[in-house]
């Protein structure tokens, strides 16, 4: 089997790469380790609106399951600060259902000529002369050799086909945050994506993501404050305990997210890492949904690129360059941002949220918080320096 390009993994990230390369004149194959696409769901379930339209994806009626005004941000002490869609940034605007999502971005991908191949897991890359030509692959009881002029990762935050073609991406315990989530029926029904800041969730927060009929309740916790097996749940459940005494749960998921700043490889030579394998997950929110689609389509792009000329090394360089154009920056600096908000204590937060909730912000950022900050409660600003 030969195609001009192999993509590992059929999430946004995966699916948007093989699309936009097919787009431009590739063989694609892409190939997804699960018998479905999609599931299971581990993932808040928000996304921007303007984000997707930005990139040129059109809502579909099938997988939005409500229509966000904005988001509430809530100090330890239950004050709040309200953000507008626009202002929210990229985890705000619709949320969605996710099994649904991924099939029809799939379903596109396949319209382009994508082929794809289920329940089939990559063990290892093949290479040739230092060149990553292909992927091996276990499909349906057989072994396979799957030979390629570029093999694109897209196989998420446990992605190993990044480390087999020698690309660093190991993570610190400050940089990981394991997650749990619920989706829950019988509460209330808002128009606001709601976010806990705090001791709720040390290094991490808690969120609500409504729905129609139900609404996703989870948490997440720096590894480095983990002190027993299990504490998330527990955190979760307290949590749940207090705000929804009345709620059902009818679906649990659990995975880990990164938060780490910008890795500093995501191309090799024959090789290229999309989405959460590239660790190109918001640090400060957890939000990878907007990011994997911008770079899959900029990796679809260089990749087209690449296999018009044939030239396979310095081609691909470009990928590199120009999703750092877009997103390192802001990348490099929720991470600085984050890193800051897991050393402070809930009497900071409660003033940081007090001092938002009064601030007209033109449009959010780290510069206009720190402004907004100084202005009524200056004493914070050297606590905060680092986020400058």
């Amino acid at each position: 089997m030969k195609y001009d390009v192999v993509v590992v993994g059929t999430g946004p990230a995966g699916s948007r790469t093989a699309k936009i390369a097919a787009d431009n004149g590739c063989s694609v194959l892409m190939i997804e380790k699960r018998q479905e696409i999609g599931v299971p769901v581990r993932c808040g379930e928000g996304v921007s609106k303007a984000g997707l339209k930005q990139i040129g994806i059109q809502p579909e009626n099938s997988w939005i399951a409500s229509d966000i005004k904005g988001a509430r941000i809530y100090a330890p002490n239950g004050k709040h600060v309200l953000l507008s869609e626009e202002q929210a940034g990229g985890e705000v605007g619709y949320n969605i259902y996710r099994d649904i999502f991924d099939k029809s971005l799939a379903k596109q991908a396949g319209k382009s000529g994508v082929d794809i191949m289920l329940k089939s897991s990559v063990f290892d890359v093949i290479k040739e002369s230092g060149k990553i030509k292909g992927v091996k692959v276990k499909s349906m009881g057989k072994n396979l050799e799957i030979k390629a002029d570029v093999v694109a990762a897209a196989d998420g935050f446990e992605s190993q086909v990044g480390r087999w073609s020698g690309i660093d991406t190991s993570l610190k315990p400050n940089d990981v945050v394991p997650s749990l989530q619920y989706t829950m029926t019988n509460i209330d029904y808002t128009e606001y994506n709601d976010f806990y800041i705090g001791s709720v969730a040390p290094g991490g927060y808690a969120w609500v993501f409504p729905k129609e009929n139900e609404a996703n309740v989870g948490l997440g916790v720096q590894l480095s404050k983990i002190e027993e097996r299990g504490d998330v749940k527990k955190y979760l459940d307290k949590f749940v305990e207090k705000k929804f005494p009345k709620g059902k749960i009818v679906r649990i998921v659990a995975g880990c997210v990164s938060a780490c700043a910008p890795i500093e490889k995501t191309v090799g030579n024959g090789v290229l890492l999309v989405g959460d394998a590239a660790r190109q997950i918001d640090p400060l929110t957890g939000g990878g949904i907007l990011n994997a689609l911008i770079c899959g389509t900029i990796a679809g792009e260089v990749i087209g690129n690449a296999v018009g000329k044939q030239e396979f090394n310095e081609t691909l360089k470009w990928y590199e360059k120009k999703w750092r154009d877009k997103l390192e920056d802001k990348l490099y600096r929720n991470w600085i941002a984050k890193e800051k908000a897991t050393t402070l204590n809930d009497e900071t937060f409660n003033k940081i949220i007090d001092t938002l909730s009064g601030y007209d912000f033109k449009k959010v950022s780290t510069i206009e918080i720190l402004k907004g900050i100084n202005q009524k409660h200056p004493e914070l600003t050297r606590e905060l320096e680092g986020l400058i």
